[in-house]
């Protein structure tokens, strides 16, 4: 085990289901909160009603409000902010960080306006790329806090760096495997998002199990498409990062970027879907960043354009689905 204290930056449901299973490993955790109600709220009663009702924090998580105290003298800092946040949440406690000091990056997204992945991004607030490492898969959050069985994939560059993340967050029910494929274990875990919300407005407009499988299966080879041109190894988007998140976005009840689609599906707008909800669908703020992506990239992705159509521009949900099934048809691997 590492000897120091682990900080985890973002008290959503995400942070405290890995603040409480590093806690319940014996590890010391600092676990920031942006909100001053959240954090009243943690530090009254150990548990958010609002993120992970029914879990509850031990006495070894210190919750606090300074970003400086959960970064500094740290061994590992784990950041699980929303994508959107991450830069303006951690470059201004950048000094704060030790070169000794690992970032695991727990946020799945791109930086809105640039487009950057969360690793460019963590390069330019935190510099040297090769302690940094980026945790994806298939996991939901409330499942992990209870101890349910997961598995996951952390990488890094350095792969000694992705073991010591490795072991860290290894338990018996938390099962933890290694990669040196960055850009790839980030891009599923953006992508997949705005293929669930496609995944609930299937199962919103009653579109059957084949419509949810083709979807998934189509949305696999969009991901895989522009992963590829971003200079992934197309086998990781095969693994838990790409597939088996995708699966799990697409099909699990607990999702919320599928809770949107369904919502759309039934008629509200996408204002009104979040406007009534504290919990962040990624794949709202996503499907614009894919979309401006893989439209500058010139990687076709037919099911994540007409998303964008939808969310942005107000399409109806039943077109988009006439016109996804209506395009030229073509070899299935082409």
């Amino acid at each position: 085990m590492m000897s120091k204290p682990i900080g985890v930056i973002g008290a959503g449901g995400w942070g405290i289901a890995l603040a409480k299973l590093l806690a319940d490993k014996g590890y010391q955790v600092t676990l920031w909160c942006h909100g001053a109600e959240s954090y009243r709220e943690l530090e009254r009663d150990r548990e958010s009603r609002t993120y992970l009702p029914g879990i509850t924090l031990t006495s070894k998580v210190i919750l606090t409000r300074s970003i400086a105290e959960s970064i500094e003298d740290k061994s590992l800092i784990l950041c699980a902010v929303p994508s959107h946040a991450v830069r303006e949440v951690l470059a201004p406690a950048s000094s704060r960080l030790s070169a000794q000091t690992t970032v695991l990056c727990c946020t799945k997204g791109l930086e809105e306006q640039s487009l950057k992945t969360m690793g460019v991004v963590l390069a330019e607030i935190f510099g040297d790329v090769r302690r940094h490492a980026f945790l994806s898969g298939p996991t939901f959050a409330l499942e992990v806090a209870r101890g349910l069985p997961a598995a996951v994939t952390v990488a890094a560059s350095d792969v000694d760096v992705a073991r010591e993340v490795q072991t860290t967050l290894s338990t018996e029910n938390f099962r933890v495997y290694t990669s040196t494929d960055v850009v790839g274990v980030q891009m599923g875990g953006v992508i997949k998002n705005v293929i669930a919300i496609a995944a609930g407005i299937s199962d919103g407009l009653d579109l059957g199990h084949n419509a949810r499988a083709a979807l998934i299966t189509r949305g696999l080879a969009e991901m895989t498409r522009l992963a590829i041109r971003m200079g992934a190894d197309p086998m990781t988007l095969a693994g838990l990062p790409g597939l088996g998140d995708l699966v799990l976005t697409c099909a699990g009840d607990l999702s919320r970027n599928r809770k949107v689609g369904m919502q759309i599906a039934q008629g509200k707008s996408v204002q009104q879907v979040t406007q009534g909800t504290r919990m962040i669908a990624e794949g709202v703020r996503n499907t614009r960043s894919v979309f401006t992506l893989a439209r500058n990239l010139k990687v076709e992705m037919p099911i994540v354009e007409q998303m964008y159509k939808v969310i942005y521009e107000g399409k109806e949900p039943a077109a988009a689905v006439r016109d996804l099934m209506q395009r030229s048809l073509k070899p299935e691997l082409s």
